[in-house]
């Protein structure tokens, strides 16, 4: 998704982190097309629109999104469950998101700092990452482990402290989603917003510091003394929306 007016042309950029934290869905996997049918199905069991749960689930925990909607299977049985079931059955419909498999590579290669924060569960997470083949992070933080989910701040704290770093440590958010580009905001992390799920607007909206259309515009260009020195390039120049 974008805009018309949107002119993604500012220089490259070097910036050095002290550690990297991904969301999954939008960021690294499109998993728009399998998330769709399943919701379609899940939403014909319980009796509810499904095009009234696609209209709020992305980047939303699907507890969350149960709890309004269909409150008696509000739990992490049920859900787990559930999300287990779709890279299963719908694994030919997710693909990468341009150059996160590079990245995450380069990164993993390098035995940089990273995780995986996201929404979904530990059975959906485990589920795709084996379906793409792409490399496995040794710290996850899913929807489980936290009591509330994006925009909330807690999951991207948990994820820093997993990496062993401080808030005072530059570190380093990717997202999609408005929600979590706040999340990371308020956890005190540099954001990048990926343009892939959401208009170019409703991105720029959650203020997050760079903004690109893919991780094609992220390359790692060094891991020197526990620093992940990145370059960003083609981001979005903010003066084009004026």
């Amino acid at each position: 998704m974008g805009s018309i007016s949107a002119s993604y042309s500012l220089p490259p950029r070097k910036v050095t982190f002290a550690g990297l934290l991904f969301d999954m869905d939008g960021t690294i996997i499109d998993s728009t097309t399998a998330v769709e049918k399943h919701w379609h199905t899940i939403g014909n069991e319980l009796g509810v629109d499904p095009n009234v749960i696609l209209q709020t689930s992305h980047g939303r925990r699907s507890m969350d999104v149960l709890k309004i909607l269909s409150p008696e299977k509000a739990n992490w049985e049920y859900i787990k469950h559930m999300e287990g079931l779709l890279p299963k059955l719908y694994g030919a419909d997710a693909v990468e998101i341009p150059g996160a498999r590079a990245l995450l590579d380069s990164i993993t290669t390098a035995k940089a700092p990273w995780a995986i924060v996201t929404s979904g569960t530990s059975p959906l997470v485990s589920g795709w990452l084996n379906v793409l083949k792409l490399p496995v992070p040794e710290h996850l933080v899913v929807a489980e482990d936290v009591e509330n989910g994006k925009p909330d701040p807690s999951c991207y704290v948990m994820g820093r402290d997993k990496l062993g770093l401080r808030a005072s440590d530059n570190i380093l958010v990717l997202e999609d989603s408005p929600a979590g580009i706040r999340a990371g905001k308020a956890a005190g992390c540099k954001v990048l917003g990926v343009v892939t799920s959401h208009t170019v607007e409703q991105v720029v909206a959650a203020e997050p510091d760079w903004v690109v259309k893919d991780l094609k515009s992220v390359r790692m260009v060094g891991f020197i003394n526990g620093g992940v020195e990145l370059e960003i390039c083609d981001a979005l120049d903010l003066k084009s929306l004026a």
